[in-house]
């Protein structure tokens, strides 16, 4: 896979190339009408929907936190809080979600958020060469190897999707 650079140029793109991570961007047409962002990049890109992984944000114990899990399911915030070693975990208010990452919801990345959270990547993911993730917009994907966003985040990996 290619390192892109300058490709769309989002807070994600950067860090990845700052990183020297090889990655792939894979852009397409939003369609502003859609329910479920990520089945509709799954679909837009021709993409295996279990490639594809959704970025959600979680509060455990009063922490913002990140959760990335394949679009076909939900995060389970229990498996989530006992990846992190904490108690509770409760989706996110989404505009506490937007403030602290600093991108817009259904275009939230794990990669370059405004100030990095604990981060926790669903064991799925290392089945793939690849995964897909948000880019840092609508409509805007990124293709990496799991384990360079391991790596990138500080994920760890658990069984975090039902």
């Amino acid at each position: 896979m290619a390192k892109t650079r300058g490709a769309g140029g989002t807070p994600a793109t950067v860090a990845l190339t700052s990183a020297g991570i090889p990655f792939e961007v894979r852009a397409y047409e939003h369609d502003p009408r859609a329910t479920s962002y990520g089945l509709e990049a799954a679909e837009a890109l021709d993409a295996d929907p279990a490639r594809v992984f959704k970025t959600l944000m979680a509060s455990l114990d009063a922490e913002l936190v990140v959760g990335i899990v394949p679009v076909t399911g939900q995060l389970d915030v229990k498996a989530l809080a006992r990846a992190l070693g904490g108690s509770k975990a409760v989706m996110a208010d989404v505009a506490a979600a937007e403030r602290a990452t600093g991108y817009v919801a259904g275009g939230i990345s794990p990669v370059g958020q405004k100030r990095r959270h604990r981060t926790v990547l669903d064991a799925s993911a290392l089945d793939h060469d690849t995964i897909l993730v948000s880019g840092g917009r609508r409509g805007f994907d990124i293709e990496l190897a799991p384990k360079d966003l391991v790596a990138i985040t500080a994920a760890v990996t658990a069984t975090i999707g039902r």
